[in-house]
């Protein structure tokens, strides 16, 4: 996921401030993010535990994952890795835009 504005100079601290708006609304977020996701996100098998919200460099293990060359280039995109396949792409697209562009925490 990004916007422009992360894909321009100075954009990491733009994805930094819109993985912590992320992560104060993880709860909301998971209810939304497909059945079944408590057997999925485990901790294990490259997953964080659905109870926990962790980010990082290249981390498959996190909840979003920011790849390396974004960090490098400080600008870029990351990824949230805990939708399940099942979910409603119209409802976690409109979540993690809203959470991250609008909502003011």
């Amino acid at each position: 996921y990004s916007t422009k504005s992360m894909r321009n100079e100075g954009g990491f601290e733009i994805i930094k401030k819109a993985i912590e708006k992320l992560g104060l609304r993880h709860k909301e977020h998971i209810a939304a993010y497909g059945e079944g996701n408590e057997r999925r996100l485990t901790g294990r098998h490259e997953t964080a535990d659905i109870n926990t919200f962790l980010w990082g460099v290249a981390n498959r293990g996190a909840s979003i994952r920011v790849g390396r060359d974004t960090e490098k280039e400080g600008k870029g995109y990351f990824e949230d890795r805990r939708p399940a396949s099942n979910m409603d792409p119209y409802v976690v697209t409109a979540m993690i835009a809203e959470t991250t562009l609008l909502w003011k925490p």
